[in-house]
C-alpha cells in the first residue's frame, strides 16, 4: 500500500522500477494518477477528455502480462496522457475544435499503437490550442488550461495540456506535437522536459495535421530520462508515414543514463548569438547564463556560433506554417464528419454555403486568421513573393544549422524569451504572442531536434526552460548534456525543481490506494 503523493512524484523511471520489483501494480499507479486528476481539474484544467475505466483495463492487463512472466518495455505499466491532436482508437479526439466534437477515431495514431504495445495506460486525451495554433493554450474550443506554477497564467501552448498534466502530477508522461515551439515553449514555462524529435524520427501517422513540413510528435516528462524512455517507445520508421526516416533510433537511453555521471569533457556547446538577446527577460537570461557555467565545469567547451538567418526564422515560419494550414483544414468541410451546420432559412441550401457556415460556426479566431493568412500567400501572384520566398530562407536555416553544427556538438539558447504570462495579456495582439516562438522555431524549420529542460526559477518565482539543439538523426547528442546539466541543476539546488510547487490539489487526492 501507498499514498497518492508517494507515488504521483516519482519520477516516470522509477515507477518502472517499482513496477518490474512488484513494490506497486499498475492498476495501483495508474489509480493513484486518476485519483489526482479527480482533485486537479477543477483548478488545472489540463484535459478534455478521462479515460479512467480504459486506462485501469489497460493497467489491469500489464500486471497480467508481468505477472504471466512475459519480457515487457521498461515503462510497461507506466500511465501516459496524449495530446488531443493525436487520434485514439475509440476516445473522442477533437484537436480542441468545436468542428470535430464527438468524432470518435476508427483508428489509432502509430505512436497510440507503440504504447498500448508497450503496454502503457492512457489517462485522457490533454487540451491544445485548437488544432494546434497558439502559444498559450487560451485559443482552445473548450475552455483554457491554468499554470500549475500559478493558475492565473497560461502553460504555453500549444501543448499546454500536456506539460500541465505533468507538471502538476496528474501524469508522469505525456505526448505532445511540436511544430514551432509546441512542446518546448510549455514545457519552459511549466518546468517539465520537453522533447522535439529529429522531423521523421517519430511517426506522423495519426497526427492530425496542422503543418506538414513542421509538425513532429515528441515526448513530455518531468526529467530527461523519462523523456529518452518514452522516446524510445514511440520512435523509429513506420511505412505508414512517408516522411518517417527509415533507420534505427540512436542510442538515446544510453546517452542520458551516460549524461547523468555529469562527465562533459570534449564536448563542445555551441551558443546561439542569435538567440537570446533583446526582449528576453533579465531572469531568463540570468539562469541560462548560470546553466552555461555547470556545463563548463563539467568539462565542455562554450563556444560562440553564428546563425545570420535565424532572425528571419519567424517571419519564414509564419507564412509557411499558415500556408500548410490553409490547406490542411480545407478538408473540414461538414461534408464528411464533424460539425454539419446548415445555412439559416432564407439563405441557398447549397454545399458552399453550408461549408461557410459550418466552418464560420467551427473554427475560432486564430485557426480563421492563419487559415485566410495562408490562403493569401498561396494565391496567384503572391505565391513566389511570400511562399516561394519563406521556403528559400528556410534553406538558408538549414545551412546556418549545417555550419553551426561544424564548430559544436550541441546548440544551446533559452527556450522561451520570457516565463508564464497571464491570461488575457497577449490574446488580443497575435504578434505579440507569436514572438514567444522566437527561439523554438529554428528547429522546426531546420528538422533538427530539440529540447528544453528546467533551467530555474525566474525573478518571478516561475520556471526558465533552457534549450539544446542536436544535429539531424543525432538526438542522442542532446540527450547527454541535458541530463547532466538536469543533474548540476538538482545537485544545485539540492532538490528537483518541482519541489518548489505548491500542490493544494495533491493534499486532498493523498488517500492510500491499494494494488
Amino acid at each position: 500500500m501507498a499514498s497518492t503523493n508517494e507515488l504521483v512524484k516519482l519520477s516516470a523511471s522509477q515507477m518502472a522500477e517499482k513496477l518490474k520489483s512488484g513494490e506497486v501494480s499498475s492498476k495501483e499507479l495508474t489509480q493513484a494518477h486518476l485519483n489526482v486528476i479527480e482533485s486537479a481539474e477543477p483548478s488545472i484544467q489540463a484535459f478534455l477528455k478521462i479515460s479512467g475505466d480504459t486506462a485501469l483495463e489497460q493497467a489491469e492487463d500489464a500486471d497480467k502480462r508481468r505477472a504471466a512472466g512475459e519480457e515487457l518495455p521498461e515503462l510497461s505499466g507506466v500511465p501516459i496522457a496524449v495530446k488531443d491532436m493525436i487520434v485514439t482508437k475509440g476516445i473522442e479526439t477533437t484537436a480542441a475544435s468545436k468542428i470535430l466534437e464527438g468524432w470518435v477515431p476508427p483508428y489509432d495514431a502509430t505512436v497510440v499503437e507503440k504504447l498500448k504495445k508497450a503496454g502503457m495506460p492512457i489517462l485522457g486525451k490533454t487540451n491544445l490550442d485548437e488544432f494546434a495554433q497558439g502559444s498559450s493554450t487560451e485559443h482552445s474550443g473548450f475552455h483554457p488550461t491554468n499554470n500549475p506554477w500559478d493558475t492565473s497564467r497560461v502553460p504555453g501552448g500549444s501543448g499546454g495540456g500536456s506539460a500541465a498534466a505533468v507538471a502538476s502530477f496528474e501524469a508522469p508522461l505525456a505526448l505532445g506535437t511540436d511544430t514551432g515551439g509546441s512542446i518546448r515553449q510549455p514545457g519552459a514555462l511549466t518546468g517539465t522536459v520537453g522533447v522535439k524529435p529529429t522531423y521523421g524520427g517519430v511517426s506522423r501517422f495519426g497526427a492530425i495535421a496542422m503543418a506538414s513540413s513542421l509538425d513532429q510528435i515528441g515526448p513530455v516528462g518531468r526529467t530527461v530520462l523519462d523523456t529518452a524512455l518514452l522516446h524510445e517507445v514511440i520512435g523509429g520508421y513506420d511505412e505508414r508515414d512517408s516522411t518517417s526516416i527509415p533507420e534505427e533510433l540512436p542510442k538515446i537511453v544510453k546517452a542520458a543514463r551516460e549524461g547523468q555521471k555529469m562527465d562533459l569533457k570534449g564536448l563542445k556547446v555551441g551558443v546561439v548569438k542569435e538567440i537570446g538577446g533583446e526582449g528576453f527577460q533579465p531572469g531568463v537570461k540570468a539562469r541560462f547564463d548560470e546553466s552555461l557555467t555547470l556545463l563548463e565545469q563539467m568539462g565542455a567547451e562554450i563556444v560562440e556560433v553564428g546563425a545570420p538567418h535565424f532572425p528571419y526564422s519567424l517571419g519564414a515560419y509564419y507564412i509557411i506554417m499558415p500556408s500548410e494550414v490553409s490547406s490542411n483544414l480545407a478538408r473540414y468541410d461538414g461534408m464528411r464528419y464533424g460539425l454539419r451546420v446548415m445555412p439559416p432559412e432564407g439563405v441557398p441550401q447549397t454545399a458552399a454555403n453550408m461549408m461557410a457556415y459550418t466552418r464560420e460556426a467551427g473554427f475560432g479566431d486564430e485557426v480563421k486568421r492563419r487559415i485566410i493568412l495562408g490562403t493569401y500567400a498561396l494565391s496567384a501572384g503572391y505565391y513566389d513573393a511570400w511562399y516561394g520566398s519563406a521556403q528559400k530562407v528556410r534553406t538558408l536555416i538549414i545551412r546556418d544549422f549545417e555550419a553551426a553544427f561544424e564548430k559544436a556538438d550541441v546548440l544551446v539558447s533559452p527556450t522561451s524569451p520570457t516565463t508564464a504570462f497571464k491570461f488575457g495579456e497577449q490574446i488580443d495582439d497575435p504578434l505579440t504572442m507569436y514572438l514567444n516562438d522566437v527561439a523554438t522555431i529554428p528547429a522546426n524549420l531546420g528538422g533538427v531536434p530539440a529540447m528544453s529542460i528546467p533551467a530555474g526559477l525566474s525573478d518571478d518565482g516561475l520556471p526558465v526552460g533552457f534549450q539544446f539543439f542536436a544535429p539531424q538523426k543525432r538526438d542522442d547528442v542532446m540527450y547527454k548534456p541535458a541530463a547532466a546539466l538536469e543533474a548540476a541543476l538538482n545537485e544545485k539546488w539540492q532538490a528537483p525543481l518541482w519541489s518548489n510547487l505548491k500542490t493544494p490539489w495533491l493534499d486532498s487526492a493523498n488517500q492510500t490506494v491499494e494494488a
